[in-house]
């Protein structure tokens, strides 16, 4: 089934390109079904390129979806012209007064703060708030992901002695959950960033279940017991090239920063990386829209 997209987003022709497919608002309002309704809080600052990268995993499933996006009122983006928020984009204030089946809040480069020294921190934890009773389930990447575990369950995150960068080897510890179904007991997950989640608070946590581990990673999903919460401490919507788009940024900014680690081929920059986590982050997003949202929200709120 397709996921419907405005006639005028870039990433359309993007993912038409790819064989997403796609469908407009009025062919979506004449089918006999209703769509799920999920909203993005999308705080990367690549926001057109992240937008492709979710649309992509949203669109692999059997259900109709259609997608709001979000930015924070107490932070202006820098990175995006301000037409493009203005034309695709609304403010939590507009549709707080709204239900969504699903929610998504991204990453944000922002691990080297504090999470109440982030300007729009009490935004955010306004809206996961609003989330537990608006919202029929939240899934969080990385930064998000951590936002949630410290403001929902006051799990803790701490700075690594160096960025954690590249392509790491994951193992189910929970095969039987409904997040990882028909997934591999051995995948591949990207993971990009500075900080690390305290993840011995999240075992001890009865609320929470970690459902894989990986020995320099540390576990890549993270459930919540009531099923509100999906916390994904990687970047499984990462392009190919999106690693090596950060590590040339970085080195750019002049940083003392590593190269990737299991990431260009025969560790050579010159060697174009390979997707080897696309499989298993379609069949994340779809177990997530499936069983967390689909099978859980009502029809009618």
């Amino acid at each position: 089934m397709p996921i419907n997209v405005p006639e005028s987003l870039p990433a359309r022709p993007i993912l038409e390109r790819e064989n997403v497919f796609l469908m407009e608002t009025d062919r979506a309002t004449s089918q006999d079904i209703r769509p799920l309704r999920i909203l993005i809080l999308n705080l990367m600052p690549d926001k057109e390129r992240t937008e492709t990268q979710l649309l992509r995993l949203l669109s692999n499933s059997p259900l109709q979806v259609s997608v709001d996006f979000i930015y924070t009122e107490t932070y202006e983006a820098k990175n995006v012209q301000k037409s493009h928020l203005e034309k695709f984009y609304q403010t939590f204030s507009e549709i707080k007064d709204q239900r969504y089946d699903g929610l998504i809040i991204t990453g944000a480069p922002v691990e080297h703060f504090e999470f109440e020294e982030v300007d729009y921190w009490e935004e955010l934890a306004t809206i996961i708030d609003w989330s537990k009773t608006h919202v029929t389930s939240t899934l969080s990447i990385c930064w998000g992901a951590q936002a949630v575990l410290y403001h929902q369950y006051g799990i803790t995150k701490s700075m690594r002695d160096q960025k954690i960068s590249g392509i790491f080897s994951h193992d189910l510890i929970n095969p039987t959950h409904k997040l990882v179904r028909g997934l591999n007991d051995h995948f591949y997950a990207p993971h990009s960033r500075y900080t690390d989640t305290d993840y011995a608070s999240v075992k001890e946590n009865e609320q929470l279940s970690i459902l894989d581990a990986s020995e320099k990673a540390g576990p890549l999903l993270i459930a919540s017991n009531d099923e509100k919460n999906v916390m994904i401490t990687g970047h499984i919507e990462y392009d190919a090239d999106t690693l090596a788009r950060e590590y040339q940024r970085d080195l750019a900014k002049g940083l003392n920063i590593q190269m990737p680690s299991n990431y260009f081929p025969d560790n050579d920059q010159n060697n174009s990386p390979k997707n080897i986590w696309r499989s298993q982050a379609y069949l994340i997003f779809s177990n997530w829209l499936n069983y967390f949202v689909y099978q859980e929200t009502p029809f009618q709120w």
